[in-house]
């Protein structure tokens, strides 16, 4: 692709980069589910990051989140019970550890909480996103099968411009992520980390 990006009307969309995710300590590295490519993805992202803040642009960060209800317990769908038997009181938590931002990634300008696989499922991220002026999206993140992919198509039907980054998302399986950048490609750009930070106007 051609063409430079405006930092002022675009954001990197970073999904679900979150320590619970992530880091050594959160639930998901407690619960033995990682890959490698997950694992890789900070480093990716951060010069990408650093970019878009160097040129003005927006830092804007989803947070995947298990609302607690009595006693502190956790509502948890029941196909997420069965994915991810390990998940107990406090992961995801709101305003934890676990449910923050990687600090490597850190901080964002807008950090907005979700509760399924698309960011705007019943979450305020359309209206900030509006109010900030945001039309272009950049999203990295995980994973490249669920969050990524419904947000993004969910930001094409509302009339947002999308950017993938490629080699800036990853799934639990390379032909996974494979086949899902694939698809997305009839509703989005797609670019590398590399091309999208030469793109990046200052």
């Amino acid at each position: 692709m051609s063409g430079e990006f405006d930092p002022k009307t675009t954001a990197l969309l970073l999904v679900d980069m979150q320590n619970d995710f992530l880091h050594p300590a959160g639930a998901y590295a407690r619960g033995g589910a990682g890959a490698a490519e997950i694992a890789a993805l900070p480093e990716k992202l951060k010069p990408v990051a650093d970019r878009m803040r160097e040129a003005g642009g927006w830092i804007v960060s989803t947070h995947f989140t298990l609302v607690p209800g009595k006693d502190g317990e956790p509502f948890i769908s029941p196909h997420l019970k069965q994915l991810r038997p390990f998940l107990r009181k406090g992961d995801f938590e709101p305003g934890s550890f676990g449910q923050d931002l990687i600090e490597g990634l850190a901080p964002a300008d807008i950090k907005v909480e979700k509760v399924a696989f698309s960011a705007f499922y019943m979450s305020r991220l359309e209206w900030v996103l509006s109010r900030a002026g945001i039309d272009h999206l950049i999203v990295g993140g995980i994973v490249t099968n669920g969050g990524v992919a419904s947000t993004v198509r969910d930001a094409h039907v509302r009339d947002f411009h999308v950017t993938v980054l490629s080699d800036g998302c990853a799934a639990f399986s390379p032909e996974v992520h494979e086949t899902n950048i694939a698809a997305l490609k009839s509703v989005a750009g797609i670019d590398t980390c590399a091309d999208v930070i030469g793109r990046l106007k200052s």
